[in-house]
């Protein structure tokens, strides 16, 4: 651990001599009036430049009518969720932008063209009630599943209002629960009461904008006379309850969020907290009798020592009476990970990477022991799994896919490799010509990092193959080959290669990778995400005039980071819905929550590691950037629309030719609000690129 410095000596450091200098003028802060009038001017002006150059551009109106094509596809897959006696899914298409939520029966889904019944129509919602009405949720009292609690966002925004619904009647309840807009956490304890994390009024919010109070709430009563269970603190991130039931025995967990990566979990007895004594960095599950714990930190027990990433199981209750000998589910190794988990009846299905490519395996409790099965799977893509009736089967739904393949989706059972398949995803592209490869750069402290490629088997080594190299490395998410129609109507079917970086920050090697660049350590995503740019040039796939960057959210800061550490590298950069100014991140919206991640700008010696690498603090005017777009949603109340807005704003004060910028004025984190929106917001960005790292580039489009 690093001795802690002073304020003063941390500020000698940096060259500054009084903490007032130290609190630089920031003239575009007035952009972070997320709805005021002259922030909004701005970003119309903004928004109309950019329509402007995309008026007279053909290819521009052709892809934005292709992908709308695709995105309303009646082919598409609906994935569906059963319960009870029925299957629902949620669908959107040029009919229904807003979405319908709708059912069948499983014998229905599995013919061509299933009969669907529509349980709610949320166009048909919102035009009644006069709203802009986006579907988020809905969390359904099991297992009768005949109430539900419907969330629904104004614009996509995280936060949302609750409404009870009968499933039965297909109405909302009169007089049902219901709870006005806010970032809520909410979960049925039983069938007339529930678990509820919101805004209880003024001091019940942490420092990020969630719940610091969890209740209890009854039917009948106002949510004024919920009982308070837990109250965390206002510099924790959150605080929720939750009740989860495998065969037939019912667990309630209370959990205080610290920070992002740090909680503490609490067993709900009658009225009674009981600290559960596993590591704050760790997730917990129950399986039958056996809890599950996955430590994200190494955890010694006596002489026993579990890695970071493992999975472990134990009998609850011999738990409670002091017993820690674990059954290690899971070992991780230096190119394994776990990624999650699922339940069937009699099964636990344990998902996990190597070298970044699918795995699972099975394992079945009986008799006091835990027995394992390899499964094997139809790709090293990207998988998801979800039980078909955790109390009732042993089937789940198995959906697969990679850059190549559409989406296959299985019903497939515990036990054996035999699959059902259910439903396949249309081909959108000609996938003949293409091939992914692995390859691995090396970074500037010498580790090796994995990246796929997406190209033609017969490209060419010329340099000149237009490129765009997409990354996140950030929060343990790791990026695994998944099919995307757009993708290969955007850029594949023009000639150019896709690349895809997992780079340290992410979950593809566990906690290890994703720890590795945490903090003061931030800078080794960047070098990792370089190390591949410069490796896609050394083996004259491209070249920097050609190679774009993108990223989005977290990503959206690593593109920012590209753009001003490493102009030379690049001739595009689009940064969405982003990060950018990390002396404010923590101020803005939900940014506290992040800070576990990152690290705390107000504290000098934090900063003092942050600010080397903020993009807004480090674009300089009279530096050759690459040409930039910048993306976001005004109704974006996770990563404040701000970042964006101002280092656009700055960039053009400090007179760039070359930054683009567009801000939908809906659509949340995602940053759309509907198909329409998506293909709009697709076709600007895939535009600019193309426009920017086409072969025959003109000097126009070069930095």
């Amino acid at each position: 651990m690093k001795p802690q410095l002073s304020l003063l000596t941390t500020l000698c450091m940096l060259g500054v001599t009084s903490i007032a200098a130290a609190q630089t003028t920031d003239s575009q802060q007035w952009l972070e009036d997320v709805t005021g009038e002259k922030a909004l001017n701005w970003v119309k002006s903004q928004n109309q430049v950019t329509r402007n150059k995309l008026d007279n551009d053909a290819g521009f109106k052709q892809l934005r009518s292709d992908l709308q094509v695709i995105l309303n596809s009646k082919d598409r897959i609906p994935g569906i969720r059963k319960m009870g006696d029925a299957v629902y899914n949620f669908w959107t298409d040029a009919e229904h932008p807003r979405g319908v939520w709708r059912k069948t029966s499983l014998e229905e889904y599995r013919k061509a063209q299933p009969k669907w019944e529509t349980v709610l129509d949320i166009g048909a919602l919102a035009a009644a009630e006069n709203e802009n009405w986006v579907f988020k949720n809905s969390n359904c009292r099991e297992p009768a599943f005949d109430r539900c609690l419907i969330e629904l966002s104004r614009g996509g925004a995280d936060a949302v209002t609750m409404r009870e619904f009968d499933l039965n009647t297909k109405t909302f309840v009169k007089d049902g629960f219901s709870l006005p807009e806010a970032k809520m956490s909410l979960d049925w304890r039983d069938k007339d009461t529930l678990f509820v994390a919101t805004d209880f009024g003024a001091g019940s919010l942490t420092d990020s904008g969630y719940a610091r109070i969890v209740k209890v709430w009854k039917r009948g009563t106002p949510i004024s006379a919920a009982k308070t269970i837990l109250e965390g603190k206002k510099s924790d991130m959150a605080v929720s309850a939750q009740s989860t039931q495998h065969g037939g025995i019912q667990h309630n967990l209370v959990h205080r969020q610290i920070t992002f990566y740090t909680a503490e979990n609490f067993l709900l007895d009658g009225d009674q907290l009981q600290k559960l004594d596993i590591p704050e960095k760790s997730g917990v599950a129950f399986f039958s009798t056996q809890m599950i714990v996955t430590p994200r930190e190494t955890w010694k027990i006596g002489e026993k020592t579990y890695a970071s990433g493992s999975v472990l199981a134990i009998d609850f209750e011999a738990f409670q009476h002091g017993d820690r000998q674990f059954t290690n589910l899971f070992e991780p190794t230096d190119s394994t990970s776990f990624t999650g988990l699922t339940a069937t009846k009699n099964y636990l299905l344990v998902q996990s990477l190597n070298n970044v490519k699918s795995h699972l395996q099975e394992w079945k409790f009986a008799d006091g022991k835990w027995a394992s099965r390899q499964v094997q799977l139809p790709t090293m893509g990207a998988v998801g799994i979800s039980a078909v009736d955790t109390e009732g089967n042993d089937d789940y739904f198995l959906s697969y896919s990679d850059y190549l393949t559409p989406s296959v989706y299985l019903l497939a059972h515990a036990a054996n490799d035999t699959r059902e398949q259910l439903k396949s995803a249309p081909a959108f592209f000609d996938a003949t010509p293409y091939e992914t490869v692995q390859q691995f750069a090396t970074s500037a402290d010498g580790t090796k990092v994995p990246y796929f490629v997406v190209k033609r088997k017969d490209v060419k080594y010329d340099g000149n193959n237009p490129t765009l190299l997409y990354g996140y490395g950030g929060f343990q998410i790791s990026m695994t080959p998944s099919y995307s129609g757009a993708l290969g109507k955007t850029w594949l079917e023009k000639g150019g290669v896709y690349v895809v970086a997992n780079i340290r920050g992410g979950g593809e090697f566990g906690p290890r990778w994703h720890q590795a660049a945490l903090k003061e350590n931030r800078q080794r995503a960047y070098d990792d995400f370089a190390a591949v740019a410069n490796s896609l040039i050394s083996s004259k796939i491209t070249s920097p005039r050609h190679l774009g960057a993108m990223g989005g959210s977290n990503g959206g800061l690593l593109a920012g980071v590209a753009l001003t550490q490493h102009p030379e590298l690049f001739n595009a950069v689009v940064s969405q819905v982003p990060l950018l100014d990390m002396q404010r991140y923590n101020q803005l919206l939900a940014g506290a929550s992040w800070m576990g991640e990152y690290g705390n700008p107000d504290v000098p010696q934090e900063w003092a590691y942050i600010q080397r690498y903020s993009p807004y603090h480090n674009v300089k005017a009279g530096v050759r950037y690459p040409n930039v777009l910048f993306i976001t949603s005004t109704r974006d109340d996770r990563v404040h629309p701000g970042h964006a807005r101002k280092m656009a704003a700055k960039m053009l004060d400090q007179g760039h030719k070359n930054v683009w910028y567009y801000e939908n004025i809906e659509g949340g984190h995602g940053g759309a609000a509907n198909n329409e929106q998506r293909a709009d917001m697709s076709a600007i960005t895939y535009s600019f690129l193309w426009n920017m790292l086409k072969r025959d580039n003109d000097a126009n489009a070069v930095r």
